[in-house]
């Protein structure tokens, strides 16, 4: 049995830190599930081509990409607390921005005000989970990530139904005519100009509330007593730390297998809408099951953090990762119901991924590495903005052998997930 069992995994003295920080993972979840839509939302109110419109999500990629290592460093020279802060206050900049972009109309506006958002989210990813792991016993760490994190998903569903139910619905510019097609596409210019100014707000507003929320999260955590985890007065230079971490095997495989997690949630997750529409479920209908791979994702996390107690964190990723590889192999050879089932179903094995292969990856590293190395694996979530790509052109080949171009193109994410069973299976035997 792990002997981990009689240590808590948040102190008494560290309880209301571990609350308010953990409610931050929850604010950047409701960041990346209220935006998903707005590709298509702004591909028909702007009337641009969809490949402009996925600009949306190169600007949420890119913020994080852009901005990792600068928070890295921030945190380095000064503090954790002062990494939330100043990503909050770009989280909110980027959201109360959203309010002169739907008054002057300009895609470009949104885009860049999308960019800033994200900037604070890299802030808050890269600081926030080291944070986490930080506050007690190092023994104890992957568990209390695993339990943090599960209030992502929360803030995940949350950004769903706000989009699904407050944006969506109530864009003049989605109607259609009993034929199912666009009333937009056929107003004269004066008519469309009504409808964007009216859809655009629509828009405008959860971002705008958004920014509000953070403002009043920024000073709650401004005026808390948090714990001072960095003395950075002793701290060597940033490139004595880079060349450690690119030293360490299991650090870097770690990226890695963050890359691959990341790509596969994504393609999982984006693409059980054109799985269900080849079963010839309409996208609506579709959408449910995508709430429902959430609330799955949702009740595995607490479940894999009980289980830690129990069970070693690197043997029940790999065990997770085997059972994935399992589901998606029915995914690709089941054409029916069935296969979209385990498609939902394999959400429940990704939960504890992102967690646990982050504290595996940062296990062991000292403080002044933590930071930097954190950086590296916030910047893998860029992974999720390539393989997602090669997934959709493998869906527009319609078949590709005996399979259909849907079924086979989740041999994508089963390549991912074999690797992270690999990661789990060499953290457990090499890395021990």
């Amino acid at each position: 049995m792990n002997n981990q069992t009689s240590i808590p995994i948040v102190s008494k003295e560290v309880l209301i830190p571990f609350i308010i920080i953990t409610s931050l993972f929850a604010l950047w979840g409701f960041a990346n599930d209220i935006t998903n839509p707005m590709v298509a939302a702004f591909g028909t109110v702007m009337e641009i081509s969809t490949a402009k419109a996925a600009l949306v999500q190169l600007a949420f990629y890119g913020g994080y990409a852009t901005m990792a290592i600068p928070a890295a460093l921030f945190v380095r020279k000064y503090s954790y607390k002062k990494g939330i802060l100043l990503g909050l206050t770009l989280y909110a900049t980027g959201a109360l921005l959203f309010f002169p972009a739907a008054q002057f109309e300009v895609f470009g506006f949104f885009l860049g005000s999308l960019y800033i958002l994200t900037f604070g989210l890299a802030f808050l990813e890269t600081t926030a989970n080291p944070y986490i792991l930080s506050m007690g016993d190092e023994r104890t760490a992957t568990q209390r990530l695993n339990l943090a994190q599960a209030f992502n998903p929360i803030g995940s569903l949350c950004g769903m139904f706000v989009a699904s139910k407050f944006i969506l619905v109530a864009l003049d510019s989605d109607k259609r005519n009993e034929a199912g097609e666009l009333i937009f596409n056929t107003l004269g210019e004066a008519k469309k100009a009504i409808v964007r100014t009216h859809d655009l707000a629509i828009i405008r507003d959860p971002y705008v509330i958004l920014g509000f929320v953070v403002i009043a999260m920024l000073l709650l955590i401004a005026f808390t007593k948090m714990p001072k985890r960095m003395n950075k007065g002793q701290y060597s230079s940033a490139g004595a730390s880079f060349k450690r971490l690119f030293k360490n095997g299991k650090y870097k495989e770690g990226v890695l297998a963050q890359l691959f997690y990341v790509a596969a949630q994504i393609m999982c997750w984006t693409f059980i809408i054109q799985y269900a529409d080849n079963l010839g479920i309409a996208k609506a209908e579709a959408q449910n099951y995508n709430i429902i791979a959430m609330s799955i994702f949702l009740l595995s996390r607490f479940v894999s953090t009980f289980l830690m107690k129990y069970v070693n964190s690197k043997k029940l990723l790999m065990i997770f990762a085997l059972c994935a590889m399992t589901t998606i192999s029915g995914v690709i050879l089941i054409e029916g119901i069935m296969g979209l089932y385990l498609l939902v179903a394999t959400s429940a094995f990704m939960s504890l991924m992102f967690p646990t292969i982050y504290g595996i990856a940062l296990n062991g590293l000292s403080e002044e590495d933590s930071a930097l190395g954190a950086a590296g694996l916030v910047m893998a979530i860029v992974g999720g903005a390539l393989m997602p790509i090669l997934q959709g052109l493998m869906i527009d080949m319609e078949s590709i052998g005996p399979f259909s171009g849907v079924n086979f193109s989740f041999i994508l994410p089963f390549i991912c997930f074999c690797f992270i069973a690999f990661y789990g299976y060499r953290t457990l035997k090499v890395y021990n």
